[in-house]
């Protein structure tokens, strides 16, 4: 057993295991934690497969395969015996010369004001800390504004921009509902120009995924997209929040960076909760 001891120690520890001769690493946190165990394991380009252990305030990655990481009981006897193995993809943003690995998604906009509002949470934790934060900001945050020649975009000024890898995002929201995280695909999801109260049920139907089909939010699924903004956007991956350096960022998939071990026998159909 190894524990961070500060942030950035995940990278560390991961390639000490490796150096050891690590062939699973169980990874107990939540988004954020698992996110940079599963980049320092894609950049080092070794086998090893990665097991996913509840720890933290949203957990939303498991959702997306049938992975007990609730119950660590079970998920030691799927490292003893053996599992289902994915290959999932993950997601790679420059700008400027900033470079990150995300394992879930890529944010801006509101939800980087939610996680600036999360800095000093108080007692309340899991989905209830990210819903407390969103509808504290939901009526004040005041939009986003795209360069003229986004490409990828619908709409010049937006509330948010995802870029998704998997279904889940924020503990509670099904952001992306008809992403993969194994088929080599990113999905964009943009909230457009939507203010005021008429904030209020669109926020209700992103809880479980009906947003899409309202006529301010659009979406597309490729590769790579190139986004640019009239000035440098603070993002967030995974839950962490990141400056930019550039208006443009530049984002593309990694089909199957990483082996992740799953219930055994899996069906191919995701955790609702």
């Amino acid at each position: 057993m190894r524990i961070t001891e500060r942030s950035g120690d995940e990278g560390r520890l991961v390639r000490t295991a490796l150096d050891d001769g690590a062939d699973t690493i169980a990874v107990l946190g939540g988004d954020g934690t698992w996110s940079k165990c599963a980049a320092a394991l894609a950049a080092s380009g070794a086998d090893a497969r990665l097991a996913f252990l509840r720890g933290g305030t949203g957990n939303d990655f498991a959702k997306n395969f049938p992975a007990p990481a609730h119950d660590f009981a079970a998920m030691a006897r799927l490292v003893a015996d053996g599992g289902e193995e994915w290959r999932v993809d993950m997601g790679q943003v420059e700008s400027g010369n900033s470079a990150d690995w995300f394992l879930n998604v890529l944010g801006f906009g509101f939800d980087v004001a939610v996680l600036e509002q999360l800095v000093g949470k108080g007692a309340l934790t899991g989905r209830a800390v990210y819903v407390a934060a969103a509808l504290r900001q939901l009526l004040r945050f005041p939009g986003l504004e795209l360069a003229p020649d986004a490409r990828h975009v619908a709409a010049r000024r937006v509330m948010m921009l995802v870029v998704s890898n998997g279904l889940n995002f924020g503990g509670a929201f099904r952001i992306a509902p008809g992403a993969r995280v194994d088929d080599g695909l990113l999905d964009l999801v943009q909230i457009g120009d939507v203010r005021g109260f008429s904030r209020i049920p669109l926020f209700m139907r992103a809880l479980r995924g009906a947003h899409v089909s309202h006529d301010r939010v659009t979406g597309a699924r490729a590769n790579a997209f190139t986004l640019r903004f009239t000035f440098p956007q603070a993002y967030e991956v995974d839950g962490e929040l990141r400056p930019a350096d550039s208006t443009e960022v530049l984002v593309r998939c990694v089909p199957g960076a990483i082996r992740v071990l799953a219930a055994s026998p899996a069906s191919r159909r995701p955790s609702s909760v």
